[in-house]
This record gives C-alpha cells, sequence and structure tokens, in this order.
C-alpha cells in the first residue's frame, strides 16, 4: 500500500472533525437536556484527543484496511450519558442519540455546499481543498448511516430503544455488551466464512454502501452539485 502525506492529509482532517464534533454533539444535547455528565468530564469539547479511542478509532480501521475488508468501520471514545439523569429518559435517550449522526449530515451538507467555493482559490490549494470536502462528505455520510444501524451501542439501536414497545426495547437494550461483537461478526466473519463456501454473505456492507450512495447523491442535489 503506497499511501502519501497528501492522501494522509486530506483524509485525516475530515475524519477527526467528523469524529470530534459527533462526540462532541452527543455530551451538548445530554447536558442541555439535564445530563452533565460528559460536559464535567470535559467531553463536551472539540479537541479530539478527549473523544479518540486508540482501538476503534486507529488500530480497528487499520486492521480492516490491510486486510481488505469490504467495509471499513471504526469508532471514537463513547461520551458517558446517565440516561436516568435527563429531564425525560426514554425521549431524551432517542435525542442525545440522533445529535450524533444529525451533526455528521449538517458536516456533509456544510462540506457540499462548499464545493462551490473551490474556484475560488488559487490553483495549489484547490484540489487539496477539493480532496478534503470530497473526503468530509463521504466520511460524514457513512458515520451517520453506520451509526445508525439498530444495535446497541450506535446510536440507531439507543433510538431503537427508545422507541420500541418496552416488550421489545428491554431485549434489544440487553444486547448492548455484545454489540461490537456482533458487528464484527456480521461485517468480518460472516462475510470471511461466506467466502470460504463461495458465497457472498457481505449483506450488512451492501445495504450500508447502496444506503450511503444515496444518501450522498440527495446531498449533492440538495446543495446544486447534482
Amino acid at each position: 500500500m503506497n499511501i502519501t502525506l497528501y492522501d494522509f492529509s486530506v483524509w485525516v482532517l475530515p475524519l477527526v472533525i467528523a469524529i470530534t464534533f459527533h462526540e462532541a454533539a452527543h455530551g451538548y444535547v445530554a447536558h442541555r437536556l439535564g445530563d452533565n455528565t460528559a460536559y464535567d468530564l470535559g467531553r463536551v469539547s472539540f479537541n479530539p484527543i478527549r473523544h479518540i479511542d486508540p482501538f476503534g478509532t486507529l488500530i480497528m480501521p487499520a486492521i480492516l484496511l490491510m486486510s481488505h475488508s469490504p467495509f471499513l468501520f471504526g469508532y471514537a471514545k463513547p461520551v458517558p450519558v446517565n440516561f436516568r439523569a435527563l429531564n425525560n429518559p426514554r425521549i431524551g435517550m432517542v435525542l442525545v442519540a440522533l445529535a450524533g449522526p444529525a451533526t455528521n449530515i449538517a458536516l456533509a451538507l456544510v462540506a457540499a455546499a462548499a464545493f462551490h467555493t473551490v474556484d475560488l482559490l488559487p490553483d495549489n490549494a484547490a484540489q487539496w481543498v477539493e480532496d478534503n470536502l470530497k473526503n468530509a462528505l463521504v466520511i460524514n455520510v457513512i458515520l451517520a448511516i453506520f451509526n445508525m444501524m439498530p444495535i446497541p451501542p450506535l446510536d440507531g439501536g439507543r433510538v431503537a430503544v427508545g422507541l420500541l414497545p418496552r416488550a421489545l426495547a428491554a431485549p434489544l437494550s440487553r444486547l448492548e455488551p455484545f454489540g461490537m461483537l456482533i458487528l464484527i461478526g456480521l461485517l468480518i466473519l460472516l462475510p470471511l466464512a461466506g467466502s470460504q463456501f463461495g458465497l457472498n454473505l457481505d449483506v450488512i456492507s451492501a445495504i450500508l454502501r447502496t444506503m450511503t450512495g444515496y444518501v450522498i447523491r440527495l446531498i449533492l442535489i440538495v446543495t446544486g452539485n447534482g
């Protein structure tokens, strides 16, 4: 793999911004809704060091990249939220969970809208800025779509737990300690096992890629780039 310093510069910046804003948004909304846990720990911050998880943010994506995984994913250090401290715990949990993906979609819209300013830049800067904006669009949409999978502790799982009837929400919430293992099984182990028997079991990745493509095209249309 020949990853140049230029490649590194146009991927790391949008990735760090996307992760930092995503996690800070969770903490900020929780703070506004009555829980100061993240705020008191300094997690309502745009300092990326406060949000990076060494394994989930760095090691896991690197392993997936080097193993040619069909879908790359990772995660930041989860923002601690005491849902019982929220003004309305059940609805509050949904709003806190939605804050991260919603922020990523907002960042994707900003990046797409900023494409219109690239022509105003000097030639030696325009390509670098354009590549950063393209990657920001893709990364933020992927983060939003991936995190809305209805598996705790992903944001989509928290939303599902908050909206489903208690009879369904309770067993789903009990999956949270095993959520990452389930994701690794669905996104990595199942496709690898299928490939040994000549079967394409990469269904979840295919769905995520399709949804990501649709959302990116919609954002480009909305921002006048379609």
